[in-house]
């Protein structure tokens, strides 16, 4: 199993607040809290300790009603997705007036954007509503407004405290009697307080509101931030996995106008119960190291329960409780068992299994305490997502695929046909109708440009490559490397049983080698056995001071032995280090090219350089940020700090940084920033003129503290070289987890737009400094394009030309001889976190910190 499926299947960091099954849902008015990015099926978890038995007091917090809250929903208060509010682009003069580059040849473009219609001098009105006596239950103060139809309309949204109306009332107050079903009397006073024109945040908000109840309406269930449709599924019943088909959703105001951006999702759900899972794992394991290994795997797996698609995460298991066990409902104790079957018709088959514990961090009623954990029956939880075993089988994942990975011309179909569904539905239409407000039929058309195929400069030649297929792997054959230090004395560990691998990859390092100008002398070869401890202490006895590389056999992809080359040739011993699986090295008619790919790793990881791009611009210092959350070393969070130190881009400093949970992340990286600028003056004798810091790991929400905390945090870092010291800065925001897709329109076919595209006018936001970029070639499904936000700028370069170096990075990173998604720099950054964060759990030495020790 790879460490990155290891990563991606791991379960998030698990709040401390507690809710409860009975939880009220809080319906349209408060947008939902996001789940885990889509693409990323959240799997194992890890828990530390044995989890003892779960206390009776938190299950007598259970209140009534049970009617489960989505994962959607536990982020209590509503959080920005869409980093509204944050306007840097009128700070920068140079891009005030148009932000737009001119180099490349113009291309057709259709992007998954509709423009939402709406009638002219079409505003929105709020109003407060206050109730006397005052009325604690939403539900209770929705229902006595809502008896002033004739009033109010039937278009209206509230709540609990806004009321919102397409039409103006007849007075700016309005005193309005209800009674409740006891003959309360309850006076009403509805006050305008704001007049809102479509592009406002509120009018913003609303609208996806609005749009949530059409899909509501279309029978679609919400699942964390999407939308699936139960009712379509796809199954794939020799793998015992159902696929629903899905779509994601955002309303915003772009460059002229408001659209709506949709894309397809889809969420993967397993046949297998949680139940069965159990049953199986008992089986395997025995009795007594069941609950251990229980628990380590499904805490931190999200879990589907059918009866009210909803979705959970399992935070731990309560190994003394049954469906048998009660709770308060409505001031009566009903079991569990009798629970679902008054409340959904289910008989609970098992009555002896344990329950699964959820936390819930949503807030009580009116502000008051959460009302406790979610207490979930195994027998009724689906698990979602897939297992390491399923990721790494070939058949599954191809199978899947043919679903999942939609060809630009199908995903066009399949977006256009979902709007065109919205507008056939009778009660969709009507609901729009009532607020005034429609779709554009058609996706929305757009021109980008192509920017021309870069040069590739290797050794004393240079050379161009297939802009199609974006990669020089056949042009790079044969010639030699710009540089590379002779390899004089180095280590290759083997097994016994591995040995023909280990003398099969030596030969053939030598054959490839030449060519590429890389001088290797033979190894050293030392057998170890096939266990952890022999091969450290093969480690251990073997690697001095002089040693400049180890290459070691493993037998297998068992994560412990990696883990403990890397630590100890990272931290205790500082020496570079590349680990091959005996497998990959098996199949002798892809052993040249796998040799090739070793011997390049091991050029670089001495400090060697492959190929460079033209970079016009002198004394510049590119920096990429990365982060990676740690969840076995207590959820620290890793910062990872990649700068370059040569005009061509070639050499590197790296450092990591390990923050405590709840620590800035900055705060460390400004010291590593500081080391990156000192390495610079010695590497060069003179500090860089112009520094460009490209920011990866940003998710939604978090724009503000980059913008208010981390750009004041990096100003000042260089304002520590000395006082004199002021060079041009840029900070720009990278983001791959995007919804916007573009398709190129070329000879009347629908296909993916060429690497190098790029697009800045339309669908970018109006009041940031941002552009995509399509860099890389896929050969199944549709290409992701990168989003780039340019946070603060005073360089004065050209829109233009820091569109062209961001894509000329995009060249540069040497684990892959083609462009990649994101620019070189952040992709090692992610390389080094990663592997801090997987295998290290500890800053590596400051001895490897001019090497790419971790591609």
């Amino acid at each position: 199993m790879t460490g990155r499926a290891r990563a991606r299947s791991r379960g998030r960091a698990r709040g401390q607040e507690t809710s409860a099954p009975g939880s009220q849902s809080r319906g349209d008015s408060a947008p939902p809290a996001p789940p885990p990015a889509e693409g990323e099926l959240v799997g194992r978890g890890r828990q530390k300790n044995a989890p003892g038995p779960f206390s009776g007091e938190a299950v007598l917090q259970i209140s009534a009603g049970f009617q489960q809250v989505k994962l959607g929903e536990r982020g209590g208060r509503r959080r920005d997705f869409d980093d509204a509010g944050v306007n840097t682009r009128q700070a920068m003069a140079h891009v005030k007036d148009s932000k737009t580059g001119i180099s490349g040849a113009p291309i057709r473009l259709k992007a998954n954007f509709f423009r939402i219609l709406s009638r002219p001098q079409w505003v929105l009105y709020q109003y407060h509503v206050d109730f006397n006596p005052p009325m604690e239950a939403r539900r209770l103060r929705t229902a006595l407004l809502f008896q002033h139809e004739e009033t109010l309309g039937s278009a209206r949204t509230f709540d609990g405290a806004l009321l919102f109306l397409p039409r103006r009332l007849a007075n700016k107050e309005t005193v309005l009697h209800s009674e409740t079903r006891n003959g309360e009397k309850v006076q009403i006073t509805v006050t305008l307080t704001n007049e809102l024109p479509p592009s406002s945040p509120v009018c913003i908000q609303f609208y996806n509101i609005i749009f949530r109840r059409i899909l509501r309406i279309l029978d679609m269930q919400q699942i964390g931030r999407n939308f699936y449709n139960p009712n379509d599924p796809l199954n794939i019943p020799q793998h015992r996995l159902t696929i629903w088909p899905g779509y994601t959703s955002t309303i915003l105001h772009y460059e002229t106008s408001i659209m709506l951006c949709t894309d397809v999702s889809h969420k993967v759900l397993r046949s297998e119960t949680v139940l069965d899972f159990m049953a199986n794992m008992r089986q395997k394991v025995g009795n007594q190291r069941f609950p251990e290994l229980c628990a380590k795997e499904l805490v931190g797996l999200i879990v589907l329960t059918k009866y009210n698609n909803k979705t959970y995460r399992i935070d731990d298991i309560a190994w003394d409780h049954t469906p048998n066990n009660t709770f308060t409902r409505a001031d009566k104790d009903i079991s569990f068992k009798d629970y679902y079957k008054t409340q959904y018709n289910l008989d609970i088959a098992d009555v002896n299994q344990v329950l699964l514990v959820s936390h819930v961090k949503k807030m009580g009623p009116s502000g008051g305490p959460p009302p406790g954990p979610a207490m979930l029956i195994p027998e009724l939880c689906f698990l979602t997502g897939l297992t390491d075993k399923m990721r790494a089988d070939y058949t599954i994942m191809k199978d899947l695929s043919t679903h999942t990975k939609l060809e630009p011309d199908v995903r066009e179909g399949r977006l256009n046909r979902f709007v065109s569904n919205i507008q056939k539905n009778t009660d969709a239409q009507a609901e729009l109708d009532k607020w005034g407000l429609s779709f554009d039929k058609q996706l929305l058309n757009l021109t980008g440009r192509v920017l021309p195929a870069e040069r590739i400069f290797q050794g004393p030649k240079s050379y161009d490559y297939n802009p199609n297929s974006a990669d020089w792997s056949k042009e790079m054959r044969g010639l030699p490397l710009i540089s590379a230090p002779p390899l004089d004395n180095w280590l290759m560990l083997y097994t016994r049983r591995n040995e023909g691998e280990a003398q099969s990859l030596l030969q053939t390092l030598n054959r490839v080698s030449g060519p590429l100008n890389i001088r290797m002398k033979r190894a050293v070869m030392i057998e170890y056995e096939d266990h952890q401890e022999s091969l450290l202490r093969a480690l251990q006895h073997n690697v001095g001071p002089e040693t400049q590389m180890v290459v070691v056999v493993l037998p297998s992809n068992r994560k412990d032995k990696y883990d403990s080359v890397k630590k100890y040739l990272c931290v205790d011993c500082p020496t570079p280090s590349q680990c091959v699986v005996a497998r990959t090295l098996s199949r002798q008619q892809s052993l040249m090219t796998v040799a090739t790919k070793i011997a390049l790793q091991i050029a670089c990881k001495m400090g060697g350089e492959l190929w460079s791009v033209e970079v016009p611009l002198k004394q510049l210092m590119i920096v990429g940020i990365d982060c990676y959350h740690d969840t076995i070393a207590g959820k620290r969070s890793i910062g990872a700090l990649v700068a370059s130190l040569n005009q061509g881009m070639s050499r590197w400093y790296s450092k990591c940084v390990l923050q405590h949970k709840g620590q800035e992340i900055m705060d460390g990286l400004k010291l590593a920033l500081c080391g990156a600028l000192k390495d610079y003056l010695k590497f060069n004798n003179c500090l860089p003129s112009r520094i460009i810091v490209y920011r990866d790991g940003v998710g939604d929400g978090q724009l503000h503290s980059v913008v208010n905390y981390e750009v004041s945090q990096i100003i000042e870092s260089i304002k520590s070289m000395g006082q004199d010291y002021e060079p041009k800065l840029s900070v720009v925001v990278v983001k791959k987890r995007i919804n916007s897709r573009f398709f190129a329109q070329i000879h009347g076919k629908v296909l993916n737009p060429p690497p190098g595209t790029i697009v800045d006018s339309e669908v970018t936001r109006p009041e940031w400094y941002d552009f995509y970029i399509v860099s890389q070639a896929v050969r199944m499904g549709s290409v992701s394009p990168t989003h780039y936000n340019v946070v603060y700028d005073t360089s004065g370069l050209k829109p233009d030309h820091m569109q062209r170096l961001t894509y000329k990075l995009c060249h540069m990173y040497y684990n892959w001889q083609g462009i990649i998604r994101v620019p070189a720099p952040c992709q090692y950054a992610h390389k080094l976190a990663f592997l801090v964060g997987q295998s290290i759990h500890r800053e590596p030495s400051v001895k490897l910190d001019d090497l790419l020790f971790y591609l």
